[in-house]
């Protein structure tokens, strides 16, 4: 049990290699210029950049309503706090302090709710971060598309400096934060349908920019996985004693189980 504690705890390093085994496919093939060749069509992108109403409904909507979850996370974080405080005051009173408020509050503990507020700051953050450092162009800048500059590797771009920032996807992680979902220990249960809605949103933010050029496919799919592995790291941190006792609670039920399953073979014998 010990070897799966270990496993669950490491998982965002096997994420973390995924995703540059990803970018190392992606780069030493002619598949990010394929993919983005379907949406490129007699010198013209499917999508015009900024066009209405697909720019307010893929880019400015999302990223409104990420920025009043995480307004809506932090007043429920201090309304929690303040509560803990109240009812730790009134606890020596024997009487818990109810708010009006609990009916639109999270069923979230405060620290769940912390790791959410991080996530939905460090996935963007390091994507931004990242952007700045690879100094990667976008397709339709580069001479195939029809753009100015020519197509380099990763490698090719960091040394060349050029102003470009587009690897990997910036607007399409800012969906993909909202994995820090899968890992809350009191949403475990529904974490399937999670990963699953998670990365319907956060492919449909990506594949709107790519439709105009501004996105290969690769900058999205790792822009996915580095969220992921964010996610999954910082969630071995904050949630580190949860799988503890889950994993002593597992012990507990196979060891429950073993003296039942003993007890029946001895009375029958």
């Amino acid at each position: 049990m010990t070897s799966k504690k270990n496993a669950m705890t490491w998982d965002w390093l096997k994420l973390l290699c995924v995703t540059i085994m990803a970018t190392l496919v992606f780069e030493h093939s002619q598949l990010d210029v394929r993919i983005s060749e379907l949406f490129y069509n007699n010198g013209h992108w499917l999508l015009e950049k900024g066009a209405q109403p697909y720019a307010f409904i893929f880019y400015d909507l999302p990223k409104a309503l990420l920025i009043l979850l995480a307004v809506y996370l932090i007043a429920v974080l201090i309304i929690k706090y303040r509560q803990s405080r109240l009812n730790a005051t009134a606890l020596n009173c024997n009487k818990l302090h109810r708010s009006k408020l609990d009916r639109f509050l999270l069923p979230l503990s405060m620290r769940e709710i912390s790791y959410l507020l991080i996530i939905l700051a460090v996935v963007p953050a390091t994507i931004a971060t990242l952007k700045g450092v690879t100094h990667v162009s976008c397709p339709n800048d580069l001479v195939i598309f029809n753009g100015d500059l020519p197509y380099l590797n990763l490698w090719q771009n960091i040394v060349a400096a050029t102003p470009a920032r587009c690897f990997p996807a910036a607007h399409a992680s800012a969906g993909f934060s909202l994995y820090g979902l899968v890992f809350l220990p009191t949403l475990r249960k529904y974490r399937y349908q999670i990963v699953i809605s998670v990365t319907v949103l956060g492919w449909t933010m990506g594949l709107y920019k790519m439709l105009f050029g501004d996105h290969f496919f690769s900058h999205t799919l790792v822009s996915m996985l580095l969220s992921l592995t964010i996610a999954c790291a910082l969630a071995a941190l904050f949630f580190k004693q949860s799988i503890k006792n889950k994993t002593h609670s597992t012990n507990d039920d196979k060891r429950h189980t073993d003296i039942s399953l003993s007890s029946i073979e001895h009375s029958n014998t």
